[in-house]
């Protein structure tokens, strides 16, 4: 009689840990809900203790995978400004969206100028790895901001404090490219010696988010014609089928990439559009929903990633002068930024605070430093990696494990229950009536 091989075959290891994933995707959120431990923190321990075992050999540095790492993480950040986007209840306007004016148009310049000029001067890089590493981390992280964001549509969790920092974590990853592009240009023009200035400033910063903010909101006109306002048969949200904002997240970043400008900018705007189509449809929390899921799905992954690249040296090349940079970065530069920014805006300073101090890094640090590296020649791509890898490592970890106090906290200042799941919003956050 012939006895199989004992070693497990490898797709089936592979279909019981995506089982494994999934479950953990679905019950960890429930579990860490009150206590003061985030999913990130959790993911990147179970990805470090994987990484870890003597039968695992593959070693998920950036660095070893440049093209993957920068499509991948991508396609994270688009799946979550799409999310993003949805949950907001609050109408678009300069006056009501003040807090995000702010923190895009003052905390996040501070925020490059400082993290260029410590680059420069304290760690010793050259002006353009300077300035490709400020405008990696300048920008708030939509991905592992979950917690200080707003919840769902229409569920009334949105407060000042939750809606400044979803709306700029929103649209200053858009923002912020310009600044990679910059970055880029200036590398290219050290090698080639061709002008630069007027190619950025026509080209990166005016088409690309004109063209980035238009083209999202014409697709997102689209899709909530499509889905809302069609006749009555054939309109999306009768089908109840949310996968409709996987399909205008992909159609909003691709077509707005193909025509060279900001697909980050876009697909927010997109959202915001969408949205904004019929405010108070209950087909809003579908798309919301199944976007959260493949997000959080995706995100657990590239976290698991995360983890196996620490414990693979993803840290080593760091010099002790970057880690007091790190720690200077969360501590000092995006705090300080966000308390100029916020200086007359009228919030409790316990509102204030929290709204400069959550300025979370992660994944879109990681997209525009690959982007980065991958469009230009640098010698200190390792160190770069070490630097940016601490940063959100560290974020993960005081953020993650300040988080759900604050946040509790800040609930009960206000008068509102953070036990209580089915908040009903606010007359002023509600959108108008549906008919």
């Amino acid at each position: 009689m012939q006895v199989s091989s004992l070693a497990p075959e490898p797709y089936i290891l592979i279909l019981t840990g995506g089982g494994l994933l999934i479950a953990l995707v679905a019950w960890l959120p429930l579990a860490l809900k009150r206590l003061p431990l985030s999913l990130p923190i959790v993911c990147i321990g179970i990805g470090a203790a994987i990484f870890s075992l003597p039968a695992v050999t593959l070693r998920p540095l950036p660095l070893d995978y440049p093209e993957l790492t920068e499509r991948f993480t991508e396609f994270v950040v688009i799946i979550a400004l799409m999310g993003a986007g949805l949950k907001l209840d609050r109408p678009f306007s300069w006056r009501k969206w003040g807090v995000t004016w702010r923190l895009l148009a003052i905390t996040m310049p501070i925020g490059i100028l400082a993290i260029t000029a410590m680059g420069g001067w304290l760690l010793g890089l050259s002006w353009i790895a300077a300035l490709l590493l400020a405008a990696s981390l300048a920008p708030t992280d939509p991905v592992l901001a979950s917690d200080v964001q707003v919840g769902p549509p229409k569920t009334g969790e949105e407060d000042e404090v939750r809606f400044g920092l979803t709306s700029e974590a929103g649209l200053n990853d858009g923002f912020a490219f310009p600044f990679v592009h910059l970055a880029i240009a200036l590398g290219l023009a050290a090698t080639t010696g061709k002008p630069w200035a007027g190619q950025w400033l026509l080209h990166n910063v005016l088409w690309e988010i004109s063209a980035g903010l238009i083209g999202g909101w014409l697709i997102g006109r689209l899709f909530g014609w499509l889905t809302f306002h069609v006749p009555a048969d054939t309109k999306l949200a009768k089908t109840g089928d949310g996968l409709i904002a996987i399909s205008a997240t992909f159609v909003s970043y691709g077509v707005t990439e193909l025509i060279h400008c900001y697909g980050f900018l876009a697909v927010f705007v997109t959202a915001l559009t969408l949205r904004r189509s019929h405010r108070d449809h209950e087909f809003n929390r579908q798309m919301h929903d199944i976007t959260e899921q493949v997000e959080r799905l995706a995100m657990m992954v590239l976290l698991l990633l995360f983890g196996g690249a620490l414990v693979s040296g993803l840290l080593r090349p760091l010099e002790l002068v970057d880690v007091a940079a790190a720690v200077a970065i969360l501590l000092i530069i995006r705090p300080v930024g966000g308390l100029i920014a916020l200086a007359g805006f009228k919030a409790r300073f316990s509102e204030k605070m929290t709204l400069a101090f959550f300025g979370i890094r992660g994944v879109g640090s990681f997209y525009y430093l690959a982007y980065g590296l991958n469009h230009m020649e640098l010698t200190v791509g390792e160190r770069l990696w070490a630097i940016v890898g601490l940063v959100a490592l560290l974020s993960i970890l005081l953020h993650g494990l300040t988080v759900t106090p604050v946040m509790r906290q800040l609930d009960k200042s206000v008068g509102r229950d953070p036990d209580v799941d089915d908040a009903t919003p606010s007359p002023s956050l509600q959108g108008p009536s549906s008919t």
